[in-house]
Formats: structure tokens, C-alpha cells, sequence
């Protein structure tokens, strides 16, 4: 299994059509060959400390094995996506991980 955690910070004073516009794009990428799982959304509100809470939208996806997840990148689908959405954000950052190895 391989897990892809993507986390955006929007352009400030995005608007409403902007914003639903990047929820178009983000809503296109589960359904690209490969994608087992995916989901997107904003912070959930948590008051813990422990929680960073400042970016705008989490997209997560999970793939069987790093060989779709590396499909999944060169897809036109989310090739689109870049082209089209990239516009509205000023900051992304990725985690990718693996389970680890069984005992």
C-alpha cells in the first residue's frame, strides 16, 4: 500500500468561484486509473496543540504499490489538474508513506 498526502495553502482572498474551480480539479483525481481510495477536505476543527491546521485543503490517495502511484503523476487527469488549479495555490506539501515491513 502506498498512501499520498497532499496539503494546499490557497491564495488569500481566493474567491468562491476560484475555490470551486480548485474543488472541481481535486474532486477529478480519485477517479484516475490506479486510485484505490481518495478523499478530500478542509482542516476538521481541532483545538489540540498537536494539530497544524493551517492549510486550506488535504487530498489523500492511496494506491497498491508505488508503481501506480507513480502512474497516477504522469496521468493526464492530474496533469489537467496542475495546469489548471496551480494558479491557486502559493504553497503545497507532500507525505508519502509506506506501512512498514511486516515482523
Amino acid at each position: 500500500m502506498f498512501t499520498h498526502c497532499v496539503f494546499f495553502w490557497l491564495k488569500d482572498g481566493a474567491s468562491t468561484n476560484e475555490i470551486a474551480d480548485f474543488e472541481r480539479g481535486l474532486s477529478t483525481l480519485p477517479g484516475i486509473p490506479g486510485v484505490l481510495h481518495g478523499t478530500f477536505g478542509v482542516p476538521a476543527p481541532s483545538e489540540r496543540p498537536v494539530v497544524e491546521s493551517s492549510y486550506s485543503y488535504a487530498l489523500m490517495l492511496r494506491f497498491h504499490d508505488s508503481a501506480a502511484h507513480d502512474a497516477y503523476q504522469i496521468h493526464r487527469i492530474h496533469q489537467a489538474f496542475l495546469e489548471g488549479c496551480s494558479k491557486y495555490w502559493t504553497k503545497v506539501v507532500v507525505y508519502d508513506f509506506i506501512p512498514p515491513p511486516e515482523l
